[in-house]
């Protein structure tokens, strides 16, 4: 309080202290008022000496009295004279002694300063210390063996995603039976692909509940206790699917996948941020692309079971959807052993010591402290927001920003087509003028270029930065999806068109492994501090099943009405995601969780090249 009393006297024009200028003019003040009662004091003692000299002269009473009256009255002037000048050196006084405590206020608010100054340089150090300490950390066995255990979660979804492709014409062929059989009449062809449509589709359905309540999960389980009790969800769904046939019921099929939906959805709301969590600073992006290798690890085994000499057939196809028990039973057996998530245990559940022995274990190593120390920063940044509801993320200044980049990402990966691609790649190929058999292999080819392609990405991600690779993949995406549409155009009057349709698609694929497969995944976890982070997974991949949803409803019907152009909505979609993730997505490479949520608490997230650029990151 002293200090902006101190600072709103300010200085005057000359630079002088206004203290010090006020004392300049009052004892200016002073000085004059003691002259001028110098000088009444000298013209009153001429007038009482000429007085005295007249009544010496003088003998007449009147006159006398007249001369004391006013000699009187000249000594009471005198007097008020005197008594207002002691006033104003008191008031002068005071004012001295107030302006010499401003003086001394304002020296020791400056010792303060220096003090803060040197703190806060020493804190800056330390940080600076621990962040590279962090950024030494290694891949340890258990480190491994736990992201492993984990990423059998995506695999999962990948598997779920891909192995409806394949069978296409063995499932529509079974539903025309089921209905041949229930109703003594045919089923149209156009009504089969709507049933297909619709059991590729409700898989997505399942997802989005099943990613809106992964927050709820997380908090309520753990991420390590919520992937363990989604395991019995997928074993029900595989389940129910292998025995479709079997029941003679589509119906089946349909809850089954709704099922399995739902299974997949949690697990990507729960490993990506089980991931992120148990991660090492500097291996945070490479293992977070992890997620990405086992959702296409699962898509390429899928396909590869789905040809027509292994699983592909009539009686071989519930086989192939009820083989997603195997992820599930897996991840049963392996996950047990491994720590809860450290962060969960220290921030959410406040449990430092059960912290510190799952960090022992994850690290491989005793010095722990530095994790520790991160997450604790973490956890003062946050406190505010330490429960933070749907309503409060979306209606935070601050959690807002991260939340729109976190749902554009989402939707930038769902709706760039890819999906398209791998509900509907067989028979897109066909389209393009390809004989069935080559088309199947060519499906296989997408899922062995996505493992490969993520690979590559391995090391890239936190070489490179999410931003840049994102920039890259939406990029290419954008211009081969303009080659996929002129080879669609032209590839009547050129018979070798379709083989360019084959590399357009094939390098379609090539470019979203490289970005977009798996950043968003990725950035949604980083972006947000312990306390938000379930909620805002939770919406980002409601938004992301819903987006799936959509494309895997909606892409058939806008096939047969668009035919040749079915691909120029995505290349506009595409060109804005770039725009978007261009001006608005900052880089988030080798930045703990506490410096990404003071880069959004500058500016509410606003200049985020700015910041990125004060930390380093390319643009």
């Amino acid at each position: 309080m002293r200090l902006s009393v101190t600072e709103e006297r300010g200085k005057s024009r000359d630079g002088t202290p206004t203290q010090l200028t006020q004392a300049h003019d009052e004892e200016t003040t002073l000085r004059q008022l003691l002259m001028s009662l110098q000088k009444q004091v000298t013209v009153m003692s001429i007038n009482l000496n000429a007085k005295l000299d007249e009544l010496q002269r003088s003998d007449r009473q009147l006159e006398t009295t007249v001369a004391l009256c006013e000699i009187r009255s000249q000594l009471q002037e005198l007097t008020k004279s005197v008594e207002s000048c002691q006033s104003e050196v008191s008031e002068v006084k005071r004012d001295m002694v107030a302006i010499k405590q401003e003086l001394d206020t304002v020296q020791q608010v400056k010792e303060e300063i220096e003090e803060l100054r040197e703190y806060v340089d020493r804190l800056e150090e330390q940080t600076h210390r621990r962040k590279l300490r962090l950024l030494e950390q290694g891949l340890t066995f258990f480190l491994s063996y736990t992201i492993l255990a984990s990423m059998l979660g995506m695999l999962q979804f990948g598997y779920n995603t891909g192995v409806i492709n394949a069978p296409e014409n063995n499932i529509e062929t079974f539903m025309r039976d089921v209905y041949r059989d229930r109703y003594q009449k045919d089923l149209g062809e156009k009504s089969a692909k709507l049933l297909y449509s619709f059991a590729v589709s409700i898989f997505a359905i399942g997802g989005m509940i099943g990613g809106f309540s992964g927050g709820t999960v997380a908090n309520k389980f753990g991420r390590k206790g919520g992937l363990l009790m989604n395991n019995v969800i997928g074993i029900g769904g595989a389940c129910l699917m292998a025995f479709t046939k079997v029941c003679n019921s589509y119906e089946m099929l349909f809850v089954g996948r709704f099922v399995i939906g739902f299974n997949c959805g949690l697990n990507t709301s729960l490993v990506p941020m089980y991931i992120s969590e148990i991660a090492p600073l500097n291996l945070r992006g490479g293992l977070g692309t992890v997620n990405q290798l086992a959702v296409t690890t699962g898509l390429l085994i899928s396909q590869i079971l789905g040809i027509d000499e292994i699983l592909g057939t009539d009686d071989g196809w519930p086989i192939l959807l009820g083989l997603a028990i195997c992820p599930a039973v897996l991840q049963l057996i392996l996950l047990p052993v491994c720590p809860e998530s450290p962060r969960y245990l220290l921030i959410t559940k406040q449990w430092e010591e059960e912290a510190r022995k799952a960090l022992r274990r994850l690290r491989a190593s005793n010095q722990v402290e530095e994790d520790i120390e991160e997450m604790r920063a973490e956890q003062r940044a946050q406190q505010s927001e330490s429960t933070v509801s749907m309503s409060e993320l979306i209606c935070s200044p601050t959690l807002r920003a991260p939340l729109i980049i976190s749902v554009v990402m989402q939707l930038s990966q769902q709706l760039s087509g890819i999906n398209a691609v791998f509900y509907y790649s067989t028979s897109l190929f066909v389209t393009s003028g390809l004989s069935a058999e080559i088309a199947k292999d060519m499906t296989i080819g997408i899922g062995a270029i996505m493992v490969i392609m993520t690979l590559v990405t391995l090391p890239l991600m936190d070489r490179m930065g999410r931003r840049t690779l994102h920039l890259y993949g939406l990029g290419g995406m954008f211009i081969f999806s303009i080659w996929i549409t002129i080879s669609f155009l032209i590839k009547e009057m050129v018979d070798w068109m379709s083989y360019l349709s084959v590399v357009s698609t094939l390098m379609f694929v090539v470019f979203f492994a490289l970005g977009p497969g798996s950043i968003p995944w990725l950035i949604t976890a980083e972006l947000f501090s312990q306390g938000p982070r379930p909620t805002a997974m939770s919406i980002a991949v409601l938004v992301n099943w819903l987006a799936n949803f959509v494309v895997g409803i909606g892409f058939q019907p806008m096939q047969d009405s668009l035919e040749n152009y079915t691909f120029l909505p995505f290349s506009l979609l595409l060109a804005i995601f770039w725009i978007f993730t261009y001006k608005k997505v900052p880089e988030t490479k080798n930045k703990t969780f506490e410096e990404i949520l003071v880069l959004f608490r500058n500016n509410n997230g606003r200049g985020s090249l700015r910041e990125s650029r004060l930390y380093g990151a390319p643009t």
